[in-house]
């Protein structure tokens, strides 16, 4: 009877695809998934350490995983990811009931695991970062469903100060254009429609057979690919080839996700994001010449060392001039090992929630009003899962990465249909499906 393995994942979409590798290699090693814990034979946590809610969370969840180690001693129990990675020697010393620790490049190693535990088996860590691992002869073990994330590069050489990701995942790595191809041409084959490209600068990706945009042309040759998606870019690599790609081949979406972090040049310094509020700007622009209805979405950090409150003005006024469709935005989290957090002149809790709640006030107006744009129009829509709402309505995206809630007529999940936009609530957009030809606006 085969084994069964249970992998709870925390984090970003690598740490999705990362889980995805695991579960392939389970899967050689004759364990099948389940949603159940209790009755795993190995249970993973994949962790994540970009802040400190993260581990956090992972350290409670040993905790509650304790009772199930004693009542199943046999039962592997392991760390992997970046919290594993960084954090190894301090889990080994208060859960030592943990079987397992593995840093992002030590996952082949899984089947020896397995092979030993048949035996005796001690603690098993492995945290050592690769300058190869790329994982590019490997295909993920993936759940039904329209996406497919594939990681096409790994690590980062662009130590921004408040990030650990660099310490945790090495330094950057990119995989062949062929390997990349043959995995979208397998998750196609699977019956996904959507690729979205993973890497933590995506768009810095160099390969000897080519760069971002040449692989980005390859993978929307490939029969089956309805729409492809990236993530996350760095502004500093966003080019003219690059847009112009996106802008040439239909089934690359509308959308960038273009990280601001701070409006502040100070700040943007301090932080060492290579670039000024002015060419950030200057970047919308372009992007927006290239692309008029692209929508642009973003990630802001407030709350950094020594940001004072005109700086913090400066990340708000950057935010009304771009009118980002979008943002994800949080509050410093100091990471130790990083270089933010050896600056002295950190910002109150308080004052960090304050600022985060203006923030938010001010997206929220900008998400509504970049939404009520579209009422009138008529969009397309990949028809993605059923409403959480109603059994009745569907749910799915433009290529601009908008919801869209509609009423079910013949449609399946995985179409792409025409919608035409009647209100807009909060983040969300509502309309009813057209069945007759309509000018179509590829717009976010």
């Amino acid at each position: 009877m085969n084994k069964k393995y249970y992998i709870e994942t925390y984090g970003c979409q690598m740490n999705v695809y990362d889980s995805e590798l695991v579960g392939s290699l389970l899967k050689e090693c004759n364990y099948s998934p389940t949603d159940d814990m209790s009755e795993a034979d190995a249970v993973f946590l994949n962790t994540c350490a970009i802040r400190e809610k993260a581990e956090e969370t992972v350290h409670n969840r040993l905790d509650n995983l304790h009772v199930l180690k004693r009542n199943k001693p046999n039962m592997i129990l392991g760390v992997l990811g970046c919290m594993a990675q960084n954090l190894k020697d301090d889990i080994l010393e208060s859960r030592p009931y943990v079987d397992v620790i593995l840093g992002p490049d030590s996952y082949r190693r899984i089947p020896e695991i397995i092979k030993q535990r048949q035996g005796e088996m001690d603690h098993f860590v492995d945290t050592r970062l690769s300058k190869f691992e790329v994982y590019d002869d490997l295909f993920p073990s993936r759940h039904e469903g329209v996406n497919a994330w594939i990681s096409i590069m790994r690590g980062c050489d662009k130590f921004c100060t408040f990030c650990i990701v660099p310490f945790t995942r090495g330094r950057e790595r990119s995989r062949s254009i062929q390997s990349v191809v043959d995995e979208t041409i397998n998750a196609v084959s699977q019956g996904f429609v959507e690729i979205t490209l993973l890497g933590q600068n995506v768009n810095s990706y160099r390969t000897p057979d080519g760069e971002f945009p040449e692989l980005l042309k390859a993978v929307a040759k490939i029969e089956g690919v309805k729409r492809i998606r990236y993530t996350s870019p760095h502004p500093q690599d966003i080019d003219d080839e690059l847009l112009g790609v996106m802008r040439d081949h239909d089934n690359i979406c509308n959308y960038i996700h273009l990280p601001l972090q701070a409006g502040s040049d100070r700040i943007l310094k301090r932080m060492n994001r290579t670039y000024t509020q002015q060419e950030f700007l200057n970047l919308v622009d372009k992007i927006r010449k290239y692309m008029p209805d692209c929508s642009i979405s973003t990630d802001i950090i407030v709350g950094f060392p020594g940001e004072t409150e005109a700086e913090f003005l400066e990340t708000l006024d950057v935010v009304k001039k771009v009118h980002f469709d979008s943002s994800f935005m949080f509050k410093y989290s100091s990471r130790p090992g990083t270089k933010a957090a050896e600056y002295t002149d950190q910002i109150s809790e308080e004052d960090k929630q304050n600022r985060l709640e203006r923030l938010i006030v001010l997206q929220r107006k900008n998400t509504l009003s970049a939404n009520l744009k579209h009422v009138g129009k008529t969009l397309s829509v990949m028809v993605e899962k059923v409403s959480k709402k109603s059994d009745m309505q569907w749910a799915g995206r433009t290529d601009g990465n908008m919801w869209v809630v509609f009423d079910k007529s013949d449609e399946e999940i995985k179409d792409i249909v025409n919608v035409k936009i009647e209100d807009a609530k909060g983040v969300t957009l509502f309309g009813s499906r057209v069945h007759t030809e309509e000018r179509i606006y590829e717009a976010a």
